[in-house]
């Protein structure tokens, strides 16, 4: 996945909200990363605000994040049932091309463990093993933000990345590219069925009817 420059040390972190002292036990977190600036990048982003103008996600806080990634590693230390993370993504398919991926987590995290069961989507490269070096706070993607909300503690049991295939990734082109831009709604529709998935994982098994594929 391509790598993100967050800008924002530890002493930088800004609150995020509403969202600052609820309890997260029951709840998924969204969260849409990417550069605004780097034209497809900025795709979860834009599944974020997609997401944020319709009606509520139940059971779960839609942020985004941007290039926020270590408001977003604090964010991770909440007791979320999961997360999602929205993200643009090469992977050699067709521009505009979204995948679900399930990557192991990183080990010894207290809420942590790989998540078992099947996903829907191609799934490769899991990371594995313990973080070797110091975790740099610029040129994050998710896995990193996941390592480093390890070595803080916490991490959701549940994860799940919604790729999309950009086009271009530019230097100041603002907007995204037609193909991608046409992703947008099926991404937000692809994470509330994510959602509901975790939701019912959390509940235990036989708290509901198999969902529709």
């Amino acid at each position: 996945m391509p790598g993100h420059r967050f800008f924002y040390s530890a002493e930088e972190i800004e609150p995020l909200g509403e969202h600052e002292e609820r309890p997260g036990g029951a709840r998924v977190l969204v969260a849409g990363i990417g550069n605004v600036f780097l034209g497809d990048d900025g795709f979860g982003v834009e599944v974020a605000r997609h997401l944020a103008a319709g009606p509520p996600v139940p059971e779960a806080d839609v942020v985004d994040f941007g290039i926020r990634g270590m408001d977003l590693a604090y964010a991770l230390q909440r007791a979320y049932a999961g997360v999602i993370f929205v993200d643009a993504a090469p992977r050699g398919h067709a521009p505009g091309t979204l995948t679900v991926l399930e990557p192991d987590l990183p080990g010894d995290a207290p809420a942590g463990g790989p998540v078992e069961g099947p996903v829907e989507g191609p799934v490769e490269g899991p990371v594995e093993g313990p973080v070797e070096g110091p975790v740099e706070g610029h040129g994050m993607d998710p896995v990193s933000v996941l390592r480093l909300a390890r070595r803080m503690g916490r991490l959701p049991a549940r994860v799940r990345v919604v790729c999309c295939e950009p086009a271009t990734v530019e230097e100041a082109l603002f907007e995204l590219s037609e193909p991608v831009h046409a992703m947008v709604g099926a991404a937000a529709g692809l994470v509330k069925c994510l959602v509901m998935e975790m939701i019912a994982e959390n509940a235990g098994p036989g708290s509901r009817d198999p969902l529709p594929r």
